[in-house]
């Protein structure tokens, strides 16, 4: 049977269509979805700093912003089915290298290069997801889709990276990109008339507009202010007297809570709009990730957690969404995927620059302060949008 017959086998706008889009769009970057556990890995497994761990997640994620410009400069015109799949077998080989290697100095290079290779990919796959009928509700589901994986790696990767050394991480990493070859064929294409109709003349241009920055601005607060606190959320438990596996507890059931955030999406849509949600959930994160000065109590500790989880998973589908209705090819939500990635690695490199000499309060302060600028940036663009 043929891959473009395998690709209707399922309705685009079907639930098990929108779990295969949302897989699609995680698997370059599914590291993310493992937060801490993936920061904590290298001070277990390599023995490094927490701040030398923290350059090395950042130069992965620094390497997915770059491969998430790239892609935005080339969906229009590529053969999505055909990239991925290329992509997908370059992260599997340049994370069996990652296995080897035993300098952090070589694997900051290693791992910026493979965060190139999965930047691209998810640049692709989210091009795709904002071409389909329903990009919101399946953003929602992609944020399910984040969170459920990532609670069995949060779960699993301390325990493996215990027994087996760092090379548990990559494997982990590898099995998923696996999995995503084998459902690679069963995607549904979108839809023809969404495909591209551009010349090449327009190729590499990019049709910026106040509202379109504002939106772009916000997500990039957004998700370094997210991540600069989740990067470090193992290593704070640490400092309240938390061995690892209550941490990895803990954050395992955050993580499987948080997932409520994207289903919640899925079920409502854009049914209230998107600037009310969108200020909803930013308004959340930036309460909850502020009381986690208070997180020398477990229980404080495990509800900002939960709840921060939970508002991310909420309010990044809404980013997206607004994004892609800038264009109607995907690529302002490549161009979106771009600046997500860049957030995702400026949060915990700003964290690294500060963790050791001003503590874990700073960065809440500076997370807090950021998340308040995005909800002024995301609050105002909605209502322009909406008006």
């Amino acid at each position: 049977m043929s891959n473009s017959s395998l690709s209707t086998t399922f309705d685009q706008s079907s639930f098990i269509a929108a779990i295969f889009y949302s897989i699609l769009a995680t698997a370059g970057l599914f590291y993310v979805n493992l937060g801490g556990a993936f920061l904590s890995a290298f001070v277990d497994g390599l023995g490094v700093e927490r701040d030398i761990a923290g350059f090395i997640v950042s130069a992965n994620k620094y390497g997915a912003a770059f491969g998430a410009l790239i892609a935005t400069f080339i969906v229009k015109n590529v053969e999505w089915r055909k990239a991925v799949r290329l992509l997908f077998i370059g992260l599997i080989v340049f994370d069996l290298i990652s296995t080897q290697i035993t300098s952090a100095n070589m694997l900051i290079l290693v791992r910026f290069i493979h965060g190139t290779i999965g930047g691209l990919s998810v640049g692709i796959g989210l091009s795709i997801i904002a071409r389909t009928y329903n990009p919101d509700k399946i953003f929602g589901m992609l944020l399910a889709v984040q969170y459920s994986f990532g609670s069995i790696g949060i779960l699993a990767v301390p325990r493996l990276v215990d027994a087996y050394g760092q090379g548990a991480l990559f494997a982990t990493l590898i099995c998923f990109t696996l999995m995503t070859l084998i459902i690679l064929p069963f995607i549904p294409d979108v839809d023809s008339n969404n495909e591209t109709s551009t010349t090449k003349s327009n190729f590499y241009q990019i049709p910026l507009s106040g509202l379109l920055v504002l939106s772009l601005c916000c997500l990039f607060l957004f998700q370094a202010a997210n991540m600069g606190v989740a990067d470090y959320a193992f290593e704070l438990g640490k400092d309240i007297g938390l061995d690892k596996n209550e941490i990895s507890n803990l954050l395992t059931i955050a993580n499987f809570i948080s997932i409520l955030g994207g289903v919640l999406v899925y079920i409502i849509g854009i049914k209230f709009g998107r600037t009310i949600p969108l200020c909803f959930g930013i308004c959340t994160a930036a309460i909850f990730t502020y009381l986690l000065h208070y997180s020398d109590n477990v229980n404080n500790y495990f509800i900002a957690n939960t709840m921060t989880g939970i508002a991310w998973g909420f309010t990044i589908p809404y980013l997206l969404g607004l994004c892609a209705t800038f264009d109607k090819f995907g690529q302002m939500a490549a161009l979106a995927g771009f600046i997500s990635k860049l957030g995702l690695a400026s949060g915990p490199l700003i964290g690294a620059l500060f963790i050791m000499t001003q503590g874990f309060s700073f960065i809440i302060n500076l997370a807090t302060i950021a998340l308040i600028i995005a909800l002024l940036f995301g609050a105002y663009v909605g209502m322009k949008k909406e008006n």
